[in-house]
């Protein structure tokens, strides 16, 4: 349903009357729901505005809706105080399956909804909450019915600076005060012991996730092993900590990677973390490397240095890690993976990274 109405749009391309007072209609408000159904690398981004909202309204009861199955990322933000999550993967349910989700949602009562994704799935998920206040943030495309789900909308640029800045642009248009732009994580001391068991350091080791979920966004394996290895040779006292996702795909190429490698890595982990090991994994890294991936996002939230190969598009910005902590190279996307990247580069680009850290 929600596919076939998006087929009709309008234009939008102010905010609405009024939405710069957004904040001062909430600011007593008791349970707030921020609503935002994005995967891994959305639900991260969207943290510093969570953070900022709890900020802002620090009596409120906060709830956050997400992906179901990457919710447990925001286990690392005890501030927010229920967790939702909403069944994206494999594929979204239809709008049909969501009427008890509705039926809870209105039974929460919540006295507004935050959201500044403004897809036409959450944007319907956000106007059957009946909440009494209800922020968008205005799509590229505005379906139909779009501007009926909000009470008020703000519209903030696409494609023009990091998605967390984006959304947090948002809440200034809406009236809430100002904050610094934090993440607000906090690692569990357990979860930083127990990484620190399965690495086998405490701290000092580079981590490498060296695949993606999408070939086209990845180096080929003969760029990645070669990289790997000089890498190795020209540093033979660094730690290297190799980790890939729990599915078939990665898992494969992950095999054939490490029977390519000409010395052995520190530690490498096939599948075998969750998702907050993961995180704590990376946390206790001096340096990540990797392609344009969750474990990036991941990277750029507990703030541990980055690399990153990104292929070259439009909206690259959005998802750069930003700041003097973070480097990167582009290739150009092919469906044998990213193009036009050198080893010296790469290697040249980490040493420097190195010594930074």
């Amino acid at each position: 349903m929600a596919r076939i109405l998006s087929f009709f749009t309008v234009s939008i391309i102010s905010d609405s009357p009024g939405a710069g007072y957004f904040y001062r209609k909430i600011k007593d408000a008791r349970k707030v729901l921020v609503l935002d159904l994005g995967f891994l690398g959305d639900t991260v981004q969207l943290i510093p505005a969570c953070y900022r909202i709890r900020q802002a309204l620090p009596e409120a009861e906060l709830h956050v809706m997400v992906a179901d199955h990457i919710k447990d990322v925001l286990k690392l933000t005890p501030w927010i105080d229920k967790i939702l999550g909403y069944p994206r993967f494999p594929k979204s349910e239809s709008l049909l399956k969501d009427l008890p989700r509705v039926r809870q949602l209105r039974a929460a009562r919540y006295d507004a909804v935050i959201n500044v994704n403004g897809s036409d799935r959450s944007s319907i998920l956000t106007a059957f909450t009946r909440a009494r206040h209800r922020l968008g943030r205005v799509p590229p495309k505005v379906s139909l019915f779009w501007k009926w789900c909000y009470t008020d909308w703000v519209s903030a640029p696409f494609g023009q600076m990091p998605v967390y800045r984006a959304r947090c642009q948002c809440l200034d248009k809406a009236g809430f005060p100002p904050f610094n732009e934090e993440f607000g994580v906090v690692v569990p001391d357990e979860l930083k012991e127990k990484a620190r068991q399965r690495v086998g350091l405490d701290g000092g080791y580079v981590h490498v996730s060296p695949f993606t979920t999408l070939d086209y966004k990845e180096l080929p394996l003969p760029l990645l092993t070669a990289f790997l290895n000089r890498l190795q040779a020209d540093n033979p006292g660094l730690k290297l900590v190799l980790s890939c996702a729990p599915n078939e795909r990665e898992r494969g190429k992950f095999r054939e990677l490490l029977a390519r490698l000409d010395f052995e890595p520190w530690r490498t982990f096939s599948g075998d973390l969750s998702l907050l090991e993961v995180a704590a994994v990376i946390a206790g890294a001096r340096l990540h490397l990797g392609g344009d991936s969750g474990a990036m996002n991941l990277a750029f939230m507990v703030g541990s240095p980055t690399f990153t190969w990104f292929r070259n598009y439009e909206n690259l910005v959005e998802w750069m890690p930003d700041g003097v902590n973070h480097s990167h190279v582009i290739g150009e996307a092919t469906d044998e993976g990213l193009q036009g990247i050198g080893i010296d580069e790469m290697v040249g680009t980490v040493q420097d990274a190195l010594a930074k850290v």
